[in-house]
This record gives C-alpha cells, sequence and structure tokens, in this order.
C-alpha cells in the first residue's frame, strides 16, 4: 500500500462567493469552476485541480454550516514567482499581510488575507 498526502481537498469558507471568486480569480489568474452540492446547502467554486496530479483540489465554499475567519488553517497556492500574485493582491481587495521571504532551501512565500477575513499564503521556489 502507497502512502497518502496529507491533504485531499480544502475548502476556504466565504461570506460572498461572489466577491470572493473574483478575488482568487484575479489574484491567481485562474478560472474557477460551479460545482454541485446534492443537498442543495452549500454553493461551491472549485480552483482548477487534476485530481490524478500531486497535490489537493479545493474549492471557495458558502455555507450554514462554517464561515470565515483568520487564525486558524492557512493555504498555501502554489506559484512560478510569488510576487507576481503578491502584488494583484491589493487591487482585487485583499492585503498583504507579510510581502515575499524567504523560507530558506524551500523556497519564498507571501502571506495574504481575502477579501472575506481569510488569511492564505503563495508559495513559489523562485
Amino acid at each position: 500500500m502507497s502512502a497518502m498526502n496529507a491533504i485531499g481537498w480544502f475548502d476556504i469558507f466565504v461570506e460572498d462567493l461572489d466577491r470572493a471568486v473574483s478575488f482568487y480569480e484575479t489574484v491567481l489568474a485562474r478560472k474557477l469552476e460551479p460545482i454541485g452540492d446534492p443537498t442543495g446547502e452549500t454553493r461551491m467554486m472549485s480552483f482548477p485541480a487534476e485530481m490524478s496530479a500531486y497535490g489537493a483540489g479545493g474549492a471557495l465554499t458558502k455555507s450554514p454550516h462554517a464561515g470565515p475567519g483568520a487564525g486558524g488553517t492557512i493555504v498555501y497556492f502554489n506559484a512560478e514567482d510569488c510576487a507576481i500574485e503578491e502584488a494583484r493582491v491589493a487591487g482585487a481587495g485583499g492585503q498583504v499581510i507579510r510581502p515575499k521571504f524567504s523560507i530558506g532551501e524551500y523556497g519564498w512565500v507571501s502571506l495574504c488575507q481575502d477579501t472575506e477575513g481569510n488569511l492564505f499564503g503563495i508559495s513559489s521556489m523562485t
């Protein structure tokens, strides 16, 4: 039996799904796609993902069962150079919390806050 990656999926909870979709599509320069919820209680917009590839897929999620907020879990988005995405954050309505900084042999990270108050990171090797 092969080992599993620790993360199989993530949800970033939001109050205003349209506003959050606009923010992440602007910052990441990627289109999000709607995915269904059989219960009809939750609206979700999925980040692009190849489910057979390394890493985890995930979605922006509007649900009556959870809400957004900073301070708990941080999702790190991969980038070629995190400074490029970081430069889009303020214009998209977010805030750069800690500009691009070195994490040694593991590359670089920018820490940001989205329009919903969620803390997230952008990670790159350059």
